[in-house]
């Protein structure tokens, strides 16, 4: 690695959809020349602005340090080119290796392979230097690599994370299946929603967009809660550097300010909401959110308009009729409750989400894991029956102009 204050290349890995959004906020942090790629941004820094993007930056993945590059179109070429680094600039024969593989090439088939001839190439280097080999360590390994192809370019780098980014350290309980809680973060910021106007999640699961979003409005850096990164491990990661850490720690931490805005959410079984009153409790939001064990249809959030974001079933364990209905009273419920809302919802059943019933006035692409997601926002001018639950106050009704 190089000192301290010298800028070197990075990588920040990141889901389909947010790039621009990632950019954003790498640049916000100091970060210089930065470009967008395909679920990536590169930039440059220094090792503080390393530390920055693991602690703040919510919709980074991993913080990759590139070390090498070179050609391989078969496996001999792969082996040759990775046993010609010098690995003891990074390891030592005590020391352990995770190793990530990325494939985009017609010359390898298998990205568990090419992990398993690195790492041969690596520990191969070392025992015919000392006799003795680094082991492999999948959960917290001295260094982890990643190794990317692309046709012929390999490109291997430092992955400064360790675990993936999403894993935030909040998270105890988890539905069937929680949302990553990067996308959450993203989904939220690109609402707009900074924190001015409420927040409503009426199929909020284990509450993750709900923590997300108040982390957002009061400044806690998302990295916060995690117990290591992974440069905490490198042999580079000397005193001084161990000091500067601390340094941008500490003042990510005085940044978090007290608000006093209000998030919502309604999740209708009682052992899901118990989990995500819980997850809020450990990310230690809980004075921001409310959580209702309720039926969406049921509850209305509080007036003067705001954001919900939904993230509904898609469908793959649903009969066609059941999903239909349920998203038809989805855009129902908008119309009777949401007058002045901005709402908000993703799914992958294109399907199902013509059965809302209402022209979406922004469409972007996002994915959820390996699932390709539409993001729909629907401006909500005005609604009907309004019956005032969350707020706590008198249910009184009213009626208005239907929005179409």
């Amino acid at each position: 690695m190089k000192g301290i204050s010298e800028n070197y290349k990075m990588v920040a890995k990141t889901i389909f959809g947010l790039e621009e959004i990632c950019a954003t906020e790498l640049r916000k942090l100091g970060a210089e020349n930065v470009e967008v790629h395909n679920r990536a941004v590169s930039f440059e820094g220094n090792i503080g602005v390393m530390y920055k993007a693991n602690l703040l930056v919510r919709t980074a993945l991993r913080i990759l340090v590139p070390i090498h590059k070179f050609s391989a179109s078969n496996d001999q070429q792969l082996y040759d080119g990775i046993k010609a680094i010098n690995w003891d600039m990074y390891l030592s024969p005590n020391d352990t290796i995770g190793i990530d593989t990325a494939l985009n090439t017609e010359f390898f088939n298998h990205s568990q392979f090419v992990s398993q001839k690195a790492k041969d190439a690596i520990v191969d280097q070392f025992r015919e230097k000392y006799g003795s080999r680094p082991s492999v360590d999948l959960d917290k390994p001295t260094i982890r690599l990643n190794i990317h192809i692309y046709h012929d370019v390999v490109t291997l780098a430092l992955d400064s994370s360790g675990e993936s980014l999403h894993k935030r350290g909040y998270r105890a309980k988890t539905n069937l299946a929680p949302i990553n809680e990067v996308l959450a973060a993203g989904m939220v910021m690109l609402t707009g929603w900074e924190g001015h106007r409420p927040l409503v999640d009426p199929m909020c699961g284990s509450a993750t967009i709900l923590i997300e979003a108040a982390m957002i409005a009061a400044n806690i850096p998302c990295g916060i809660h995690r117990e290591w990164f992974g440069f905490e491990m490198w042999h580079s990661f000397l005193p001084y550097d161990k000091e500067l850490w601390e340094t941008i720690h500490s003042k990510a931490v005085e940044r978090i300010s007290s608000t006093d805005i209000k998030l919502f959410g309604c999740e209708l079984s009682p052992h899901v909401a118990r989990k995500a009153k819980e997850n809020i409790k450990w990310a230690k939001v809980d004075d921001m959110i409310t959580i209702i064990n309720s039926d969406f249809r049921d509850i209305e959030p509080p007036e003067g308009g705001g954001v919900c974001i939904v993230n509904p079933p898609y469908g793959e364990r649903m009969d066609k009729e059941d999903i239909d209905a349920l998203y038809k009273s989805i855009g129902d419920t908008w119309k009777v409750y949401y007058s002045g809302y901005d709402c908000w919802l993703i799914s992958s059943n294109m399907d199902a989400l013509k059965s809302i019933g209402l022209r979406p006035s922004r469409k972007l692409t996002l994915y959820n894991g390996q699932l390709e997601c539409r993001y729909l926002k629907f401006s909500m001018y005005s609604g009907t029956k309004k019956i005032h639950k969350l707020q706590g106050g008198q249910k009184t009704e009213h009626d208005g102009e239907e929005n179409g």
